[in-house]
Parts: C-alpha cells; structure tokens; sequence
C-alpha cells in the first residue's frame, strides 16, 4: 500500500481519507440529540422548581388572605415565565383530619365551606399550580411526550381574611 505524506509530515494510508469524515457524520446526529436532551431536561427541571416555587409562594398568601384571586394572582406571578394563568392555579381548604380529601373544611355547625369564618384557623390551606410540559425539540418530545409538571404545598391557615368582607387583607408579600 502506498502512503501519502499529510500536511503534517506524517503517513496517510490511501484507502482511509474519508474515514474521519464518515465517523464525524456517524456521530454528530447521536452527539446533537444528547446535546438537545441536555437542553431539554434543564427546561424540564427549571419548569419543575418554577411550579413548586409558585405554589410556595401561592400557600404563603393563602395562609393570611383567603381570597381567592389574590391567592391565584400571586402564584400565576412567580410564575409567570411558564405562562401559567390564575385561573390555572387551584386552591382549596382542607380538614386536617381529611388532608387528601378537596373542600373538606366545612363548618361543624353548619356544613359550609369554612373560608371566612373562624372555622378557618383548624384548615390546612392547598395550592396547585399546575404546567404542562412539552419537550422544545420534536424528536425527544415524540420519544417522552407531554408532561404533567405540578407544585403543590400545604400549609395551616394562619390569619382569617376574606375580601370584600375584610378589607384589611395582606396582599402581596
């Protein structure tokens, strides 16, 4: 076999020119999709600490002021680089004795919801922000499709608030 004598001043077999250029294009599709699902679960991770940090944020204001829009506007703002909307933002008060149970907080006496009477102190305040997650690169959105991201936290209520009722209501933080 005859050698070539490269740029370098080193020895090319002349049978295996194309070589590297075949193995570069071999890999660079396995090599991108890597890359690209790197991007993709860093989307994914940051839409997961986005929602969590919103409900956070959401319970905060539900322990203090159980109106409903307040509650659904201060979630939706922390996150608001997902897109998530107020109406999206689901909150509800709960038994602790029914803590998987929705809308379990009802006055004993009377049976009903317990937002804006004193009852509301034994209720354990629950947001949901809810954010569907769909992966930016058609392949890896194909391979994992879309998915359910939700934040979600309970907290006691704290202080018995509810607009208009009460104007007096802590908005915002």
């Amino acid at each position: 076999m005859i050698a070539k004598v490269a740029a370098r001043g080193r020895l090319v077999p002349r049978g295996t020119r194309g070589q590297t250029l075949a193995e570069f294009a071999m890999i660079l599709p396995v090599f991108l999709l890597v890359l690209v699902g790197l991007f993709d679960a860093g989307r994914l991770v940051f839409a997961y600490h986005t929602v969590n940090n919103a409900a956070r944020e959401g319970g905060r204001q539900a322990i203090v002021d159980q109106t409903l829009s307040h509650v659904q506007a201060q979630a939706a703002q922390h996150a608001v680089a997902l897109g998530v909307l107020p109406v999206d933002v689901v909150v509800d008060y709960r038994d602790p004795t029914t803590p998987d149970t929705p809308f379990s907080c009802v006055n004993d006496e009377t049976g009903d919801y317990a937002v804006g009477t004193d009852y509301i102190y034994e209720c354990v305040a629950v947001v949901q922000v809810p954010y569907q997650y769909v992966a930016a690169t058609p392949v890896i959105g194909n391979l994992i499709g879309p998915m359910q991201v939700t934040g979600e936290v309970r907290f006691p209520v704290a202080f018995n608030c509810v607009e208009p009722n009460k104007p007096q209501c802590p908005v915002g933080e």
